[in-house]
C-alpha cells in the first residue's frame, strides 16, 4: 500500500514547479494590478487577486488590504477630486460635476500620493458615474504649491502613469513662476494674453476651483463644514498657443493665469500655471498666491 501511495504521489520536484508556477502568476498579478513585485509575500490577500480591484484605488497602500467607502467631508480631497474631474473635462470634451468623494488612500514617499474615488454626475445622461483620481502632492512652500494629477478616469483597474514628462512641456512654462502683473505690464512685454469676460466666469466653474486653491494656497487649512466664498474679479490667460478665437486662450492646455478676486472682505492676487506633458489623464498645477504670513 505504502508503494501504491508513493506512485500516486506526483515527484517532489513537480510539487516544486507548480508552486513556483502559482507564485509566478501572483507576482504577474499584483505587477499587472500595481505595478510591482513582492516577492516576500507568498500569502497574497484575495483582495490583491480579484481583477475587479484598482490599481492602489480600493487597497490601502501600505498594508494592501481594501479601502472601505467613508464617503468622507474633507475640503482638501474635495479639492483633489473636483481638480481630477477638470483634467478629464479639458482633455474628453465633457462637463462632468462633482458630487462627493467615497474613498481615499495615501502614499508617502518624496511626495505625498493621494488615491481618491469619487461620484460624478454626467448632467447630459444625468445619470452618476463613479470616477478615479490620483494627485501627487510636492514643494509646498507657504503660498504656493505644485499639484499634479496623473490619473483621472471612469472606474478601471489600468495602471497609473506616475512619470512627469517634463521635457514635453515648452520652456515657457518651466522657469520659475511668474509673479502677478497688470495687462499693461502683459502688454508691455508682448505677451499674448486674453481677458476673460464675466459671461465667461460663470459658464466655466473651473476658475472658480482654480481661484479657491490659490486662496487654499494661501492659508493652507482644511475647512471641513465648509470654505469661505471667493468672489473673482478679474481673469487674464496667457498662453503662447495659437489659437483661432482669442475665447479659446481660456482653454489651452498650457496658459498662465493672472487672477484678482475678493475673499473675507480682503483683496487677494494668485498666479497659477496650467501644464500638461501631452500624456493621457496627466495635468500640473502651479500655484503662487500673495503670501504675507
Amino acid at each position: 500500500m505504502a508503494e501504491e501511495a508513493s506512485e500516486l504521489r506526483p515527484p517532489r520536484r513537480l510539487i516544486g514547479v507548480e508552486s513556483k508556477r502559482k507564485k509566478l502568476k501572483l507576482q504577474e498579478q499584483r505587477e499587472r494590478l500595481y505595478g510591482d513585485r513582492d516577492e516576500d509575500d507568498d500569502d497574497s490577500d484575495d483582495a490583491e487577486r480579484d481583477e475587479s480591484v484598482s490599481y492602489w484605488f480600493d487597497l490601502n497602500v501600505g498594508n494592501r488590504k481594501r479601502l472601505i467607502s467613508t464617503w468622507g467631508d474633507n475640503y482638501e480631497i474635495d479639492l483633489f477630486g473636483r481638480l481630477g474631474l477638470h483634467c478629464y473635462n479639458l482633455q474628453k470634451g465633457t462637463n462632468l460635476k462633482f458630487v462627493r468623494w467615497e474613498k481615499h488612500g495615501i502614499e508617502s514617499t518624496a511626495h505625498v500620493r493621494n488615491f481618491i474615488t469619487l461620484e460624478a454626475k454626467d448632467e447630459v445622461s444625468d445619470s452618476l458615474l463613479s470616477f478615479q483620481t490620483m494627485l501627487s502632492d510636492a514643494s509646498y512652500v507657504p503660498g504656493s504649491f505644485k499639484w499634479t494629477t496623473c490619473a483621472c478616469r471612469l472606474r478601471g483597474n489600468e495602471r497609473v502613469d506616475d512619470t512627469w514628462d517634463d521635457k514635453a512641456v515648452a520652456d515657457f512654462y518651466k522657469v520659475a513662476m511668474p509673479k502677478w502683473s497688470s495687462v499693461e505690464h502683459l502688454a508691455s512685454e508682448n505677451l499674448k494674453y486674453y481677458v476673460v469676460q464675466d459671461s465667461e466666469l460663470q459658464e466655466n466653474d473651473w476658475l472658480h476651483l482654480f481661484t479657491e486653491i490659490a486662496f487654499y494656497a494661501k492659508k493652507r487649512r482644511v475647512i471641513i463644514a465648509c470654505f469661505p466664498p471667493v468672489e473673482i474679479e478679474k481673469v487674464v490667460v496667457v498662453t503662447e498657443e495659437d489659437t483661432a478665437d482669442a475665447r479659446e486662450k481660456l482653454r489651452a492646455k498650457n496658459a498662465v493665469f493672472y487672477i484678482s478676486y475678493k475673499c473675507e472682505d480682503e483683496d487677494h492676487k494668485a498666479t497659477i500655471r496650467r501644464t500638461m506633458d501631452g500624456k493621457p489623464e496627466h495635468m500640473r498645477l502651479e500655484v503662487a498666491s500673495d503670501f504675507k504670513g
